[in-house]
């Protein structure tokens, strides 16, 4: 197995989060012109994370080896490609079987790894649900920095609500927003030095100076480039891929923001109001309600989960006719997690029976 040495001069690791569905590719796409910075499409690893006690203990070399063929996997399943970047689970393996063991360990090797290719003394992952495992990364990670993008609670449950990635009801998204930013806002008031905090919304109004706060956050150089999103051929990629990232080839629309009001019904803002009302009133988000919406209980939670997971059906399917190419590359990657649940099952299944 060939490896190369781990360096004392690797890229600094940056984690966006805490939600996706924030404007986060708006922000990856722009800073990714500085060849300083690299933020390849993120892996999602908390996708991963149920199927992670069907690997065993990790302190055998077989199982963690086994776990890193199918991280490694899991960005050749993805929607796009780390271009430009080899990857081997022999290489990924042999330079951190002696570390701390952990699938978020595999996962920043490959980042860093892909961002020393590149050039890049920053790599930033676009994983923002990894936000519930900040702690174990700045355990691996002493110099690990937070960017934490608030975006409206409203909008942003209106945006996940027409997701496939998240919940197809505005209680449940609404609830996960806060779980997000819970974990978002005592990470930023535990450690005030690795987290920069901006709102979604100050971006729409003046592009620059966000990305410039956040360039000096780093320790980045801002480029007049990265005001002209136009110029990105990722983003003229992604905007063809998907419906949902249509948008990102284009210049912000600042009265879009307000979108949520034609999108959600007033039942529907004031839930979220309700539940996320402390925040708002944090961030500078004016209600539009009196927030005294009745939270429901566990047996209309069931309900909604059930509902949720009906749409979510329906979802696949009107994409298969909408969007075939898009509904494809989508199923490859969640077949892949599929296919390696089934495996991961078998596997086990048989220790259990030689035992």
């Amino acid at each position: 197995m060939s490896t190369s040495p781990l360096n004392t001069a690797r890229p600094r690791p940056l984690l966006m989060i805490p939600l996706r569905r924030c404007g986060s590719h708006a922000l990856r796409l722009r800073l990714n012109f500085n060849p300083d910075f690299y933020s390849p499409y993120p892996l999602h690893i908390v996708d991963f994370i149920p199927i992670l006690p069907l690997y065993g203990d990790l302190a055998d070399d077989r199982n963690y080896f086994n776990l890193v063929i199918d991280v490694v996997g899991l960005q050749a399943a993805s929607m796009v490609k780390w271009a430009g970047v080899e990857l081997t689970p022999e290489d990924i393996f042999e330079s951190i079987r002696n570390q701390p063991r952990s699938v978020h360990r595999i996962v920043w090797e490959m980042l860093l790894r892909a961002g020393e290719q590149r050039g890049a003394r920053i790599v930033m992952d676009k994983s923002l649900d990894s936000v519930h495992f900040a702690h174990e990364l700045m355990d691996l990670f002493p110099d690990f920095l937070f960017l934490n993008v608030v975006r409206d609670p409203r909008a942003q449950v209106a945006s996940m609500n027409r997701a496939i990635i998240h919940d197809f009801d505005s209680t449940l998204n609404a609830m996960a927003w806060v779980r997000a930013h819970r974990v978002g806002q005592t990470l930023a008031k535990e450690h005030p030095e690795r987290v920069l905090t901006i709102r979604y919304e100050d971006f729409l109004t003046d592009q620059e100076q966000i990305l410039r706060k956040i360039c000096q956050f780093i320790g980045m150089d801002f480029l007049p480039q990265m005001l002209d999103v136009a110029g990105s051929a990722e983003a003229q990629q992604l905007s063809r891929m998907s419906d949902l990232w249509a948008s990102n080839c284009f210049a912000p629309i600042p009265a879009n923001k307000d979108k949520f009001k034609t999108q959600l019904s007033m039942r529907e803002i004031e839930v979220i109001e309700t539940l996320t009302l402390p925040y708002m009133q944090q961030y500078g988000y004016e209600r539009m309600t009196d927030t005294s919406a009745e939270i429901l209980d566990s047996a209309d939670m069931v309900d909604c989960v059930q509902r949720s997971e009906q749409n979510r059906t329906k979802a696949w399917q009107q994409l298969a006719q909408s969007n075939p190419n898009d509904y494809a590359a989508r199923r490859v990657r969640a077949d892949y997690l599929e296919r390696v649940r089934s495996s991961r099952e078998t596997t086990a299944l048989l220790l259990q029976t030689n035992n």
